[in-house]
């Protein structure tokens, strides 16, 4: 017995092998592969460090750039992800990740998962997708009359005609904005007289032709940094995505946004599209939509909301009314990975008019050929995998009383947890949920106080040093694996539009308790009082202090 490792070996029977022979049930990979079928959360918490690993020493794991030359067993390579990228990967699912747009997912989309890897279908055409086509059409169907409440005869009409399409799959909800104002675009400058129409002849001769200068996209300035990112892409350029300044709720200041179209129709720009947030990423907030739609319709401008975050309230009989006015938006982005509680990656665009995906439609003779029933014909990507079937699964699993119920969960949650916070005399409620997300910071009541009176000058003063505390309590808390928010930057009206450091949660994980956020505020309490932080929390109370002092002359003399 020489201890030699053994070796796979590379052969035509080999590859045969791994594309026909599942391992047998005691490999390595077999039990892996029960292990999380049997008990996903207790699988995650057994293999996933808590403990923040460096970056750069993660990435001496991942360093070889050389594809190697022999293979290796399946079963040393599934160790070898367990060891390196499980153990070094981000709980996600864990009740105090509460930092992001993820959460747990449901228990059962694992195992369907499974089956959509198994069949592979290719979703750009029927050849290639057979029954999972009319599944995509159902969804959207579902998602659009959860939008915009047609009746039966409708979805009968429509859902399944192949000339049309309720609306397009995509990768998420940046792909989806972009699909959504790709048609605004080509719908703002149509085939007329001698013009074919942008579509075929491009944005400079569209402009020429119609009399414009440029195009512009119109959004609140707390719009998603996908819409930059199409009006990049679609020609227009980042400086033509046009932002209007918000309220102090973080939503879109309708007289701005009139004025700014008046603006630009002065200046010959042809406003494209008006875009609505239900759900801002930073603050949750959503915009007056009805109003913005009546804007945008006075102008004759595309109206797009970008419900990826919020879209989901409309499943609450409670706070659907919050998104009052999104039936009247010619397009709506969801992220079905956000709160339809979808594996990454997947997001969908719907639109009111079967008719409007005809304007980006493009067809081959060998694949998604005129008048079949491929949905490829309308979407931006080409090859897609059957991810509608996992939004399926959770519309039919969990219902809509089982949505409601998470996104009423969810909301109530946040509510609980800003009152907590503003029952803790050192902690400040930056932002106050109207969904599920909150924004606030650690800040001294002697702060507080010498904030509330403070000019401009001493304001920022102040501001300045608790963006430095609030960086590094975020940032170790981190660090520790404990727990998780993020942070985020937002300008406060009452600080003079200073920029403010300020924690951000998020709460749509139903495992997240009331205790386990108590639990938060008390580690960031405790981190307030490290000895990495004692000068700067020093400073702090030292400024606040002359701040109040010089208040108390001027107020005895008044």
């Amino acid at each position: 017995m020489t201890g030699k490792k053994k070796s796979a070996q590379a052969s035509v029977e080999a590859m045969y092998r791994v594309f026909t022979v599942p391992e047998a049930p005691e490999s390595t990979l077999s039990r892996i592969d029960q292990n999380i079928s049997s008990n996903l959360a207790g699988f995650l918490q057994e293999h996933i460090v808590a403990v923040e690993r460096d970056l750069s020493d993660v990435e001496k794991d991942f360093s070889d750039y050389s594809i190697p030359e022999k293979p290796v067993f399946v079963s040393e390579q599934a160790q070898f992800l367990l060891d390196k990228l499980v153990a070094n990967s981000v709980h996600t699912a864990s009740p105090a990740f509460i930092g992001h747009m993820t959460s747990a997912l449901p228990y059962f989309m694992l195992p369907l998962s499974k089956i959509m890897i198994a069949l592979n279908q290719n979703l750009v055409k029927t050849e290639t997708s057979k029954a999972f086509t009319p599944m995509e059409r159902q969804v959207l169907g579902m998602i659009h009359r959860l939008v915009y409440q047609e009746d039966g005869a409708f979805y009968r009409k429509w859902m399944h005609d192949p000339r049309y399409a309720l609306g397009a799959m995509c990768s998420g909800g940046t792909v989806a904005n972009l699909t959504a104002l790709w048609v605004a675009r080509n719908r703002a400058f149509p085939a007329e007289g001698s013009f074919r129409g942008l579509h075929q002849e491009g944005l400079f001769r569209a402009l020429k032709y119609y009399g414009y200068e440029g195009a512009a996209i119109v959004v609140s300035r707390r719009g998603h940094y996908s819409l930059r990112k199409a009006a990049d892409v679609l020609g227009l350029g980042r400086e033509s995505l046009i932002p209007v300044d918000t309220d102090d709720e973080n939503r879109i200041n309708t007289d701005a946004l009139r004025d700014k179209c008046l603006e630009l129709q002065r200046q010959k720009i042809k406003v494209m599209a008006i875009c609505g947030v239900a759900g801002t990423t930073e603050t949750g907030n959503v915009d007056p939509l009805d109003a913005m739609a009546d804007i945008a319709r006075e102008f004759g401008a595309h109206f797009h909301v970008d419900a990826a975050w919020g879209g989901p309230t409309l499943f609450s009989r409670t706070y659907k009314h919050l998104l009052r006015g999104i039936e009247k938006a010619d397009s709506v982005t969801f992220d079905a990975h956000k709160q339809l509680y979808v594996p990454m990656g997947v997001g969908l665009v719907v639109f009111r008019d079967p008719s409007l995906a005809s304007a980006v439609e493009h067809h081959a003779q060998y694949i998604i050929r005129k008048g079949s029933r491929d949905l490829g014909s309308t979407t931006l990507e080409g090859s897609r995998p059957g991810m509608s079937m996992l939004i399926h699964s959770g519309l039919k699993i969990l219902a809509r009383e089982g949505y409601e119920i998470l996104i009423d969960q969810g909301i109530d949650k946040a509510k609980t947890f800003a009152d907590m916070i503003e029952a803790e005399s050192d902690f400040e409620l930056v932002t106050r949920p109207e969904l599920n997300i909150l924004t606030y910071r650690y800040c001294p009541e002697n702060v507080q106080e010498a904030l509330a009176i403070a000019d401009p000058l001493q304001a920022e003063k102040l501001n300045t040093c608790l963006n430095r505390i609030t960086k590094f309590i975020q940032k170790t808390q981190r660090e520790r694996g404990k727990a998780f928010v993020s942070r985020t930057r937002l300008e406060p009206a009452r600080y003079f539009n200073f920029p403010c450091i300020v924690f951000r949660v998020v709460l749509a994980n139903p495992l997240t308790t009331k205790e386990i956020l108590a639990d938060i505020l008390s580690e960031q309490r405790e981190l307030s009082r490290d000895e990495g932080i004692e000068d700067e929390i020093s400073i702090l109370h030292q400024m606040a202090d002359a701040v109040l002092k010089q208040a108390t002359p001027n107020a005895k003399q008044a």
